[in-house]
C-alpha cells in the first residue's frame, strides 16, 4: 500500500486505517459482539504486516480500555503507528462516563494527559474532538489542543461530526488535518450537506467511519432479528422495519456489481470511498476481515463504475438516519 497525505500539515498514513472501538467494550456493554483481546492484538499486528499502520480509538471506548489494548499492540513498535485517538466524552477522574460532552480547555489538557498514559506513549499523531461541545465555543476548545501541538503531546489535530460552520471556525485557529464523520454508500450526508466540498477547500481529508455501513455491507445481516439482542444497531432507525428492506434491496445490487467485478460488497465499497478522496477506517477484530478489508486498496473503479454506484443509492435518496434521535442531537449541523 502506498502512503497518503491527511490533511496539508505533514501526516502521512496508510489509505485505510483499521477502526479499534469493537475490539472492547464500550460502560460495560459488547460492541458488534464479544472482543477477544489476543485475536485483536493479532489483527491489529496483521494490519501493520499488510502496511495498515492507522489505528484509531478514543478514550470514550471501554471507557479507556481500548487505548490500553492499543498500548499493548503498539508496544516496541510505537513508531512504525499512526495513532489516532479521540476525546470529548466526558470521563471523571474515577473512569466513569458521565455522557456529557466537555471542551473546556481545563478538560483538554485532563483529557489528553490520560490518553497518553493509557496508550503508553509520548505523543499522539492525531487528537480529535469526539463531539463538538455545544457549550464552549470551538476556538476555546481548539486553542487548548493547539496548546499541545506546541507542547510536542500532539501532532495534528481533527475534528468529528461537524459543520461546515465549524469546521471553519476551528481550522482558523489551528489547521485542522480531518474530520471524521460516517461516510458509506448508504450514508452520504457529509456530502449532501456541502462538509465534504468544504473540507477539499480546506485541504482537510475526510475521514470515514462506519463504512461498511456498521456491517451491513457484509450482507450477513437479512433482518433486523438478525442483529444480537443487546446490539445497539437494533435502535438504529436504517436498520428497522420497512427502511431495513429496502436497504438490503438496495444492498443486492451492489453484491451483484461487486459479483461481476469478482470482489466482495465490502471491497467495492471501501474502493468507492478510496475513489472518492476519503480515508476509511472500517472496524474489525479478526484478522481475516483486516486483510480483505486493506486488499480493497487494490481495485481500480472507472468513472462508469462510480456512476453506477452512485445511480444504485443516489444522493438524494433517503436511507434512515444512522442514530437514534436523542444521539442525532449530538451532531453539529
Amino acid at each position: 500500500m502506498k502512503s497518503i497525505n491527511i490533511g496539508t500539515q505533514g501526516l502521512v498514513a496508510a489509505p485505510v486505517g483499521l477502526g479499534c472501538m469493537g475490539m472492547t467494550t464500550i460502560a460495560g456493554g459488547e460492541i458488534y459482539g464479544a472482543a477477544d483481546e489476543k485475536e485483536a492484538i493479532k489483527t491489529i499486528h496483521r494490519s501493520l504486516e499488510l502496511g495498515g499502520n492507522f489505528l484509531d480509538t478514543a478514550d470514550l471506548y471501554g471507557p479507556e480500555l481500548n487505548e490500553r489494548l492499543v498500548a499493548k499492540a503498539i508496544k516496541g513498535k510505537r513508531d512504525q503507528f499512526i495513532v489516532a485517538t479521540k476525546f470529548g466524552w466526558e470521563i471523571t477522574d474515577s473512569g466513569e462516563l458521565t455522557w456529557q460532552i466537555n471542551g473546556t480547555k481545563e478538560y483538554v489538557k485532563k483529557a489528553v494527559e490520560r490518553s497518553l498514559k493509557n496508550l503508553g506513549t509520548d505523543y499522539i499523531d492525531l487528537y480529535y474532538q469526539h463531539r463538538l461541545d455545544f457549550n464552549t465555543p470551538i476556538e476555546e476548545t481548539v486553542e487548548a489542543m493547539a496548546e499541545l501541538v506546541k507542547e510536542g503531546k500532539v501532532r495534528h489535530l481533527g475534528l468529528s461530526e461537524v459543520s461546515v460552520s465549524t469546521i471553519k471556525k476551528a481550522h482558523a485557529v489551528h489547521p485542522i488535518s480531518a474530520v471524521q464523520t460516517e461516510y458509506s454508500l448508504f450514508e452520504r450526508n457529509v456530502e449532501a450537506d456541502g462538509i465534504k466540498e468544504a473540507m477539499e477547500v480546506l485541504g482537510i481529508t475526510l475521514v470515514a467511519y462506519s463504512p461498511l455501513g456498521r456491517g451491513f455491507l457484509s450482507g450477513q445481516f437479512q433482518s433486523p432479528d438478525d442483529f444480537p439482542e443487546n446490539d445497539f444497531r437494533r435502535s438504529i432507525p436504517k436498520f428497522q422495519g420497512e427502511q431495513f428492506q429496502k436497504n438490503l434491496d438496495l444492498l443486492k445490487e451492489i453484491q451483484t456489481m461487486a459479483a461481476e467485478k469478482e470482489v466482495s460488497a465490502p471491497q467495492l465499497a471501501l474502493a468507492w470511498i478510496l475513489a472518492k478522496g476519503a480515508v476509511p477506517i472500517p472496524g474489525t477484530k479478526r484478522v481475516k476481515y483486516v486483510e480483505q478489508n486493506i486488499a480493497a486498496t487494490s481495485i481500480d473503479l472507472t468513472s462508469a463504475d462510480l456512476e453506477r454506484l452512485e445511480r444504485i443509492v443516489p444522493l438524494s435518496l433517503e436511507t434512515g438516519n444512522r442514530y437514534d434521535d436523542n444521539t442525532m442531537l449530538t451532531i453539529d449541523k
